[in-house]
């Protein structure tokens, strides 16, 4: 979501924040802007892309040593210069006694007290230039401060609440920013020269100018001058934190001959899940981390925690945990669950699956689990570095590598890869797993990469059905057992990128209410791979044609479905049994961007969503 990159240098640090900008931009965002240290203050906002920002802090000749940045994701106010980032203090009073503004500053999350807080502070003659949340830290700051900005730092983050990822700088202190952290991810970046050190909400944003880095804990706070700095601890104490070698390529984010970073990251697919099998020779607990057969041994139960693309992969891995492992297992969407009553059991195995590691809901389901006891925690997770890594027990990383799209696709297939090494981890450790099957299941995964890439070659069909999407409004995607959540997935990412409505349903569902919006305008998506409900979903099918539908179907090549008019048919490479979603997804995720490509959608960047989303 919104991005942080700050800065105190002895050399002019424009460049490289307006560059880290640019790294974070997958992240989502619809404004920009950056301030610096210039004996005041002075800045320069967008609401175009870093690019443009670029240009106008080139034009305006703006350069410092100290300075802070960020994209903004719209909350609180309109996407609108005045609503960007970094905002200043004005000072108190009115007329000519006001009070020159010193503060300037940035944020990521939300600070759910901020109606009550700037009633107070309007109160003491501040004015405020926007309708954001952000702009009453600002003031507050301003308010507090007393020759020292860290102390006003401090004093003010102990009126806030909800979450927060803060970097601030002052004009009476040209050579320092400080910055706090809670519920929202904020890390140190350490000088290599040791004349300057960073601030950033992503490693990603710092790479080529330091690879030392200190993630902070919940909690923290940082001062940051000329070659040193400071952690303290939410009870204010100096903290040691370890300085981490962290190489977050900036290659990654790079096109090569792909069109779009989505498309990259299709394609990247046979790779990710290679690397991420890396190394598994056999099926052994210990993947999970130490101590997790005993674990395993231990629950009864699995619970499983995510938001969006991550909680369909999760209602993938509830058939093959309960299919394979024989454990009861329950799938919640992660900003639901923290809410509502639930019966929690000490037995219980907490899973949570994010890409970034940072998801605010998905964090906030989990301490919310190990609040009413259920400590025995995994995650699957794309970033070993993460928040949620350090507060699970065990955890499963995977390899899919950095995702700029954001619409997830090979983030998707890797943590399918995970789930599916979960539950033969489980499964051994209950006994349930005998050898011969443990030997097919390790074959087929070994196969994946080959199976993906000759799924990739299923391409220039796949853009012949798009181009019928991009005609359409509304579309419906059907599945069946294993592939209801593929058939989720699909829609999600047809309505993410294209702005076409869609909907998914497991097919039996038709005749309860979705057959009444089925005609010769609304396409009918069915994934349908040669397994025991084939000959069910084929009768679902016949129900979309005699109501004038018309169908795209997915299937195996031994399935016996023909294509005719008004059935439109892709066959799938061979069939694949178990781990048969993870090649039928990429069919789906083809046909969200050729159909968004043909709708001229700023694909990569889907309107008002965001990549990493670290506010509630």
């Amino acid at each position: 979501m919104c991005g942080i990159v700050a800065s105190v240098s002895t050399r002019n640090i424009v460049p490289i924040l307006v560059q880290g900008l640019q790294r974070l931009e997958y992240r989502g965002y619809d404004s920009c802007g950056v301030a610096v240290h210039a004996d005041g203050l002075k800045r320069a906002r967008s609401t175009s892309r870093v690019a443009e920002l670029q240009a106008q802090v080139s034009a305006e000749h703006l350069e410092g040593g100290t300075g802070i940045a960020h994209t903004r994701w719209a909350t609180h106010g309109a996407p609108a210069v005045h609503n960007a980032h970094p905002h200043f203090s004005h000072g108190s009073g009115a007329g000519s006694n006001a009070r020159p503004g010193k503060v300037a500053l940035v944020h990521n999350g939300i600070i759910e007290n901020h109606d009550e807080l700037r009633a107070a502070l309007q109160a003491k003659g501040y004015v405020f230039d926007s309708q954001t949340d952000t702009e009453v830290i600002v003031h507050l700051m301003d308010s507090l401060y007393d020759g020292d900005l860290f102390e006003a730092l401090k004093a003010a983050v102990a009126q806030l609440r909800g979450a927060y990822a803060i970097a601030a700088f002052c004009k009476d202190e040209p050579h320092r920013v400080v910055g706090a952290r809670a519920g929202s991810p904020l890390i140190l970046g350490v000088g290599q020269d040791h004349s300057e050190n960073f601030l950033a909400s992503d490693a990603m944003a710092l790479a080529g100018v330091t690879d030392q880095i200190v993630y902070l804990e919940e909690g923290d706070l940082v001062d940051i001058q000329l070659g040193k700095y400071w952690v303290f601890d939410r009870q204010h104490q100096r903290a040691a934190r370890e300085v981490k070698t962290v190489h977050a390529h900036s290659g990654a984010a790079e096109l090569g001959p792909y069109r779009h970073y989505m498309q990259k990251e299709i394609f990247e697919q046979p790779r990710a899940i290679a690397d991420t099998l890396e190394g598994v020779e056999g099926i052994v607990p210990e993947l999970f981390g130490d101590g997790a057969y005993r674990v395993f041994q231990d629950i009864d139960s699995v619970l499983i925690l995510a938001c969006g693309t991550s909680y369909y992969s999760g209602c993938a891995a509830k058939y093959w945990l309960e299919s394979i492992a024989k454990i009861p297992t329950q799938v919640e969407v992660a900003s639901e669950y923290r809410y509502r009553d639930s019966v929690p059991s000490p037995k219980t195995l907490v899973v949570t699956i994010t890409q970034s590691g940072e998801t605010a809901d998905t964090l906030a389901a989990l301490r919310h689990a190990q609040g009413l006891g259920m400590t025995q925690t995994l995650t699957i997770c794309n970033v070993a570095t993460s928040a949620m890594v350090r507060e699970c027990k065990l955890a499963y990383i995977t390899r899919a590598g950095v995702e700029i799209g954001v619409a997830s696709t090979k983030a998707f297939t890797t943590q399918l890869a995970g789930l599916f090494l979960l539950t033969l981890a489980l499964a051994q450790a209950k006994g349930r797993l005998s050898e011969e099957d443990e030997a097919a299941h390790l074959k087929a995964m070994r196969h994946l990469p080959a199976a993906l890439q000759a799924v990739l070659a299923l391409e220039p069909q796949v853009i012949s059905w798009a181009e019928d999407f991009a005609k359409m409004e509304n579309a419906l995607f059907l599945g069946r057992g294993l592939h209801y959540p593929i058939a989720l997935e699909g829609a999600l990412k047809l309505k993410e990128i294209s702005y076409i409505h869609a909907e998914a349903y497991p097919a039996g569902e038709l005749k309860h209410g979705p057959l009444a919006l089925v005609t010769s305008a609304m396409p009918v998506v069915t994934v349908a791979p040669n397994d025991a409900l084939l000959e069910k979903l084929k009768s679902n099918m016949q129900e979309v044609r005699a109501r004038g539908g018309v169908l795209y179907v997915l299937a195996d090549a031994d399935s016996h479905i023909d294509s005719s008019e008004g059935v439109h048919v892709i066959r799938m490479p061979e069939h694949y049994g178990a781990l048969s979603p993870l090649l039928h997804v990429v069919p789906l995720q083809l046909l969200a961007y050729h159909t968004a490509v043909a709708r001229g959608t700023d694909v990569d960047k889907p309107r008002n969503l965001a990549k990493s989303v670290t506010v509630e």
